[in-house]
């Protein structure tokens, strides 16, 4: 059995180790998106188990990403949760079908600029949509609005006990991945995404802080398959803007990535 795995120690503790660090990352990226924690993590484990039974490669790139957070947020407020399904087979199989015809080629066309510009306003969107998790707040629904609300977020945290303690947990949770690279070497062998969330959950419980906790009641209850009515939003040439929308973006991110 080893004689055929030899690195089946290594791989099991590594895969335990990602495990713990993706479990917080999907939960994350889906309330992010503006679906249930539950989604985040099924699909956490949809991707796991199909990148898993594939061939090793260092263009393979797979697990939880925040890129897409925005747009997905966003065909959610404007077609719901059950929609999203079909957009996303829709956009893999034009992702098939950019592979197929070597689409893949064009993108050496477009300008690093751009995709950092894109990259940098989606981040931006990102970090101020999370400012108001992290405080306990609602946050807009655009983009622009997440933004130019900031001001007013800041001055209702200064109001509220619970949203001053929950700021505080997430950014001590930041700092402890900033400063996790300072640390020696032995202590860098746990990752500091790991041990900031192991950190800040440790203190809230210890503390009794008066944050939000994440509810997640069951995978197998939030499993919808799309019906008749979701793909019937099909014939909507808006949907169409998003589906291709989807499908480039996810595919630009893959290549930088794997570029990079």
């Amino acid at each position: 059995m080893l004689s055929k795995f030899p690195y089946l120690r290594q791989d099991f503790f590594a895969s335990v180790v990602v495990f713990l660090v993706a479990v917080p990352l999907c939960v994350g990226v889906a309330v992010a998106s503006g679906v249930p924690a539950e989604l985040g993590l099924i699909t956490g484990i949809v991707g796991g188990l199909v990148t898993g039974f594939m061939r090793g490669s260092s263009l393979q790139v797979s697990g939880p990403a925040a890129g897409l957070t925005v747009i997905v947020f966003e065909a959610v407020s404007e077609f719901g949760v059950g929609t999203l399904g079909v957009i996303v087979l829709i956009a893999g199989l034009l992702q098939l079908a950019m592979g197929f015809f070597r689409i893949g080629r064009w993108f050496r066309a477009i300008s690093v600029s751009v995709v950092e510009g894109m990259l940098c306003g989606i981040g931006l969107v990102i970090i101020a949509g999370q400012i108001y998790a992290a405080a306990g707040l609602k946050a807009p629904e655009t983009g622009v609005g997440k933004i130019t609300g900031l001001l007013g977020a800041f001055a209702d945290v200064y109001g509220s006990t619970e949203a001053l303690a929950s700021l505080a947990i997430g950014a001590g949770t930041i700092a402890v991945i900033v400063l996790w690279k300072r640390l020696p070497k032995r202590a860098q062998s746990v990752p500091g995404a790991l041990a900031a969330v192991m950190l800040a959950t440790a203190l809230t419980l210890t503390l009794g802080l008066p944050v939000a906790t994440v509810e997640v009641e069951g995978l197998l209850g939030v499993v919808q398959p799309p019906g008749a009515g979701a793909f019937g939003e099909l014939a909507s040439p808006a949907i169409w803007g998003t589906i291709i929308a989807f499908a480039l973006i996810a595919s630009a991110e893959s290549l930088f990535s794997a570029a990079a």
